[in-house]
């Protein structure tokens, strides 16, 4: 295998039923990647899936010993990479063709740290659900305090970076930590407002609970070192976007 410019980290609980749209949706990119397949202890058919596309030299397929959760198997991704950039796509999501390399474009031209693109929201048959939810040119820290504006499987940032910062706080939105201490370090993260990724909408998702959604992302002002008034004022912020988002 060639040395990827990118590595894509891609971690999977039971997703035979996903997991092939998106790795050729990866494998369709003009850039050259390696995938890291990290399963999460699957009990489906997920790594024979993931066989079929082992001819490629592309894919890495890595499996826990221990069901470790997203973050976790993440971070054992970005530590066996290889690449100069990271992208995280979830097993279920899906890209569309020129992604990563307008991000690396936009990375190399603007200097950013983090570059996240818009997204589509898609029915969990792949239909799409007519909503679109677009990002900005140009996202700082104080911005992203107040609105969550970037999606883990639409990021791409540099290696050294994702090794720097590595997800934390499951029990919280781990990837929105992992975004606010970069930015917190300096720079600011870049938008692309094309809808480079399409996200599928799953039941059992974190995000899909609205209540618990909105508790987690409580926490996620708490460990960033906020007391409780900046943490209310962040958070009222926080649920007029997510209504005005899904509008």
């Amino acid at each position: 295998m060639e040395k990827p410019l990118v590595s894509v980290i891609m971690p999977v609980y039971n997703g035979e039923k996903y997991i092939g749209k998106a790795i050729r949706s990866v494998l369709e990119q003009n850039v050259p990647v390696e995938i890291l397949v990290i399963d999460d202890c699957s009990t489906d058919g997920t790594e024979l899936t993931v066989m079929k596309y082992m001819e490629s030299g592309s894919i890495r397929y890595i499996r826990n010993e221990n069901n470790v959760g997203a973050a976790r198997s993440r971070n054992r991704g970005v530590k066996e990479s290889r690449g100069k950039y990271i992208a995280f796509l979830d097993a279920d999501d899906w890209w569309e063709k020129g992604k990563l390399r307008e991000q690396i474009e936009v990375m190399e031209l603007t200097g950013c740290v983090i570059c996240s693109t818009g997204r589509e929201l898609m029915q969990p048959d792949g239909r799409t659900t007519g909503k679109y939810i677009p990002v900005n040119e140009r996202i700082t820290y104080r911005d992203l305090l107040k609105h969550n504006s970037i999606n883990c499987s639409s990021v791409l940032l540099r290696r050294e970076d994702a090794i720097a910062f590595p997800m934390e706080h499951d029990d919280s939105h781990e990837d929105y930590i992992t975004w606010l201490k970069i930015l917190r370090k300096g720079g600011f993260a870049a938008g692309i407002n094309k809808p480079y990724l399409k996200c599928r909408l799953s039941e059992g998702g974190k995000s899909r609970n609205k209540l618990r959604s909105a508790a987690m992302t409580y926490q996620v002002y708490k460990y960033m070192g906020y007391g409780k008034l900046k943490s209310l004022i962040f958070f009222v912020s926080y649920a007029f976007h997510g209504v005005w988002k899904y509008r």
